[in-house]
């Protein structure tokens, strides 16, 4: 087949069933596999938004929401010429990924998944059905990840569940939403702001005080490790404030963002943030952390 995944966690889940040479093109954030980024890329961010601070981000996302442009510019022409058998894109949110709306009407009779997962259990339905669509065998993939997370959520159910509070953009705050509470939660912590099966949404900092969170997760949207942590430490008044035991920052980008087969990982970073009793006050033990 030939493959346009216009989508970061599908690229991932293309490449871990097997389909990595079936791809002809990807989206500027596909970067993982390595491999992927070798691949013609036929997208690009409509806004410049390096080494912004976090609150600049988030009000320059709104704006162009409010006045109706994309975040992403399409190049379906070059699309066309590749001659696709099958185009994957996402229905799930209009800023982390390109909305399969955007490009429906210009790749019209190129056949399209559209996968808009809100849960762990739909994130690993997807990757199935992906792989129905490409002809691929998923279960020794389905069958690796399922006992991963069936081990990880049995260690973690060896230590006493925490109260804690994790965080998707920390400049405002947004709570869990989507898989992500499915995950914290088969991880033994107890997230009361934690919305699953929902976007995530923006609070205050006087919100995720009054939770009382013992642990406080930071992982950032599309944000690295490197950037998460810069991030944590400009807003150090902010995190004190809540008041949590404990602060954990972690790869967002990589891990908890996207749903693909490294959500998995990203529940056993979790596990060990907990069984490891790693507390990351100090930048050496966050960067250990965000490698585990």
């Amino acid at each position: 087949m030939r493959i346009v995944s216009l989508l970061p966690s599908a690229t991932e889940a293309l490449f871990a069933l097997g389909l990595g040479d079936e791809i002809v093109a990807v989206t500027h954030e596909c970067d993982f596999p390595p491999e992927a980024a070798l691949l013609p890329v036929v997208t690009r961010s409509t806004l410049d938004l390096g080494g912004r601070a976090s609150a600049d981000i988030d009000a320059a996302v709104a704006l162009a929401a409010r006045e109706g442009r994309s975040l992403y510019e399409v190049d379906t022409d070059a699309i066309l010429r590749l001659d696709p058998d099958l185009v994957v894109a996402q229905d799930i949110c209009d800023v982390c990924a390109i909305p399969a709306d955007q490009v429906a009407g210009d790749l019209a009779g190129v056949p399209m998944i559209r996968q808009h997962p809100h849960t762990l259990t739909e994130v690993l339905a997807d990757i199935e059905e992906l792989a129905d669509a490409c002809g691929a065998d998923s279960r020794p993939l389905m069958s690796s990840l399922r006992r991963r997370i069936e081990a990880a959520s049995l260690e973690a159910a060896e230590l006493p569940r925490v109260r804690g509070v994790f965080l998707e953009w920390i400049d405002p705050p947004y709570r869990a939403g989507h898989w992500t509470p499915d995950l914290v939660s088969l991880a033994g912590i107890d997230d009361p702001l934690g919305r699953p099966g929902v976007p995530s949404a923006a609070l205050t900092w006087d919100s995720v005080r009054l939770a009382q969170p013992g642990l406080l997760v930071l992982a950032p949207c599309g944000f690295d490790q490197a950037r998460a942590e810069k991030e944590a430490d400009s807003l150090r008044r902010q995190i004190d404030s809540a008041g949590a035991g404990r602060v954990v920052v972690l790869d967002g980008s990589a891990y908890f963002n996207r749903p693909g087969p490294r959500l998995v990982d990203s529940l056993e970073l979790l596990v060990a943030a907990r069984t490891r009793g790693i507390s990351p006050s100090s930048e050496v033990d966050t960067r250990r952390l965000g490698d585990a």
